[in-house]
């Protein structure tokens, strides 16, 4: 079949045998290969306490922008209580984390972690069953740790009011889940016939083409993602999210799936993309890993001024990179103190010059922390 034969690429006569032009795509995989060497260079110098701080901000936000994607917000102290824990990285007072999150948690190191151990059938649908605890996706009740049915008709993503959806895709049918899963778990797990950073820009692809669970597909391409990245890297510490950058650039990602979709065989701009994608996300990396440095500095700089437990726990929420304005009412909600407490903890960083008003007026005063000593 031609392109203009077919809907879909898995519907072409050729599928799934990827095409694309090594020659188009060798300086962006250069471009991203040198930013990653300068990353994981950097990361050698700074020590084994702060690359596990590196990775912790790393993995919150890839399990946080992995659920953003599909519309889920997760609390994010509930999420970096649960790496930490796993990791063995003390940050203090853990935060309660629910069944939700921990599932969430559970499949993305999974995927890293043991990222050199086989992808089976059974540890996709493990990973399926740990994102949908209770069998619900929302409202609606779905097959967890299982293929999809189709009993209500063909797997489709579409947007738009109700009588006016627009499809912008639709799945291969449920009767050809068991080969086509086979067929791409072979192939995930055999010995690379292409560079590393193809492989995993294919694996997300074609997984997310199979769309073989009723939801939670995105969540899942991106882990075997980040599976396939992880083994090109050779290590298991993760020190960038491609998932966050893909929320960064939702739209743009959503576009070029949609247009890789109704193809050809060729999927050389999905991968260019993907590159281009996956070099911002390891420069987004570097900005991470400088604010794990300035973090580090600052309680280096502190180390023998005594805090309570409140200004330990609102400091290190600055440093991890408060959203908005901090004001003294929101000191209160979140150290769960009076107001008049909280406002005695923040004078007393002011009168010490750990904090100072923030610029700009408004109805009530802000606090930003004052510059690090150098």
């Amino acid at each position: 079949m031609t392109s203009g034969d077919y809907t879909y690429i898995w519907q072409a006569g050729d599928w799934p045998r990827w095409r694309f032009d090594l020659t188009e795509l060798a300086a962006p995989m250069a471009e991203v290969s040198r930013a990653q060497g300068l990353l994981v260079g950097r990361l050698a110098d700074v020590g084994l306490a702060l690359r596990d701080q590196a990775s912790l901000a790393a993995l919150t936000e890839d399990v946080l922008k992995t659920s953003e994607i599909e519309g889920e917000q997760l609390n994010v102290a509930s999420v970096r209580s649960s790496i930490a824990r796993r990791m063995g990285v003390d940050i203090g007072a853990l935060a309660p984390v629910d069944r939700h999150v921990e599932g969430v948690v559970e499949m993305v190191l999974d995927a890293t972690v043991n990222s050199r151990s086989p992808v089976t059938r059974e540890r996709l649908f493990g990973w399926h069953a740990a994102l949908f605890p209770t069998g619900y996706a929302g409202l609606s009740r779905i097959n967890v740790a299982a293929w999809r049915d189709d009993a209500s008709g063909p797997m489709q993503v579409v947007s738009g009011p109700i009588g006016r959806q627009r499809v912008h895709f639709e799945a291969p049918p449920a009767d050809w889940l068991e080969p086509e899963t086979r067929r791409f778990l072979d192939w995930l797990n055999g010995p690379a016939q292409e560079p590393p950073l193809i492989k995993a820009a294919l694996g997300h692809l074609w997984f997310v083409t199979l769309h073989p669970f009723d939801d939670g597909n995105g969540r899942v391409a991106r882990a075997i993602g980040d599976l396939l990245l992880a083994r090109a890297d050779g290590s298991p510490q993760r020190f960038y999210s491609v998932s966050a950058q893909i929320q960064r650039e939702r739209k743009a990602y959503y576009d070029i799936l949609e247009r890789t979709q109704r193809a050809s065989m060729d999927v050389t701009p999905w991968l260019a993309w993907f590159f281009e994608a996956l070099h911002r996300a390891v420069d987004q990396a570097q900005i991470t890993l400088d604010g794990v440095l300035t973090k580090a500095r600052f309680w280096r700089d502190w180390a023998t001024t005594p805090f309570n437990e409140r200004q330990i726990k609102l400091l290190n929420r600055l440093l991890d990179g408060f959203e908005g304005k901090l004001t003294s009412g929101k000191w209160a909600a979140i150290a769960k103190c009076s107001s008049d407490t909280a406002l005695r903890d923040i004078n007393d960083l002011v009168a010490r010059g750990v904090l100072r008003k923030a610029g700009g007026g408004g109805r009530s005063t802000g606090y930003e922390l004052e510059t690090l000593r150098q």
